[in-house]
């Protein structure tokens, strides 16, 4: 798409909050030489804080409670595993052409902050917000104008500290796994979704286990043939080979 978009000489518009937020801050600068990293954040998931060995039992119904945000089932399922933040850091390097090592992720649980930028004379710009899909989906379908909205608004005064911190990729691995295999590109990428799409599915069927969706789709992505710099052919076969290693290996 991005390659596609650049051919057209058009923009593409993200929706999503993270990257809408990303987007709204890079306006703080004049050019891609003066950014030095991305601030992706992140809630941290319903499990945040919570052990290997407290997870291994983990119910479908305890996935689906996310603190913040209210989303389908299957995205839900990606926040607690932090997969979904790993997609947002591949979308991330390709809507903004920027290197998966210079994407940061920060767990920021009151979902505030929905992400920030730093230039490299160390200035940070941040977007702030109520956790409200509508906000970035008005200002995609307004850009570059805002227009008044339906969102509540956000009182700093009432909605307590901001606190940050790192992600735990050892309890929630799928969040280390996304970021290598962004830092590969071609179609690591499309395998993985694809794999993860269908070890969520069965896991949502209570097939499978919480922790056996890092272990599916941590074996399906090297089975599939690795192509650097695929057509979109190409991506939609390692999609299927990737969904069939998860089924042959569960």
């Amino acid at each position: 798409l991005m390659p596609l978009a650049k051919e057209c000489e058009v923009s593409i518009l993200p929706v999503d909050s993270e990257h809408s937020a990303i987007f709204q801050s890079l306006q703080g600068g004049h050019g891609k030489n003066e950014l030095k990293k991305i601030l992706l954040t992140a809630s941290g998931g319903p499990f945040r804080g919570r052990t290997r060995e407290q997870l291994q039992n983990i119910q479908v119904e305890d996935a689906l409670k996310h603190p913040n945000w209210s989303m389908g089932a299957k995205i839900t399922i990606d926040s607690a595993t932090l997969m979904n933040k790993g997609f947002e850091v591949m979308e991330a390097s390709y809507l903004f052409d920027v290197p998966a090592d210079r994407i940061e992720v920060l767990v920021h649980r009151e979902s505030v902050v929905h992400s920030m930028v730093e230039f490299t004379d160390g200035a940070v710009m941040a977007q702030m917000g109520t956790p409200d899909m509508r906000l970035p989906i008005q200002l995609a379908l307004t850009y570059p104008e805002r227009i008044p909205s339906p969102v509540e608004r956000l009182d700093l005064l009432s909605c307590g500290p901001l606190t940050f911190s790192p992600p735990d990729t050892e309890n929630f691995p799928c969040l280390a796994l996304a970021r290598d295999c962004a830092k590969a590109g071609g179609t690591a990428c499309p395998a993985m979704n694809g794999a993860n799409e269908e070890a969520v599915a069965m896991f949502l069927n209570d097939k499978i286990g919480f922790y056996d969706i890092y272990r599916l789709v941590n074996a399906a992505v090297p089975q599939v043939p690795f192509i650097a710099d695929p057509t979109l052919e190409q991506i939609l076969e390692a999609d299927r080979l990737a969904r069939e290693a998860v089924r042959a290996n569960s």
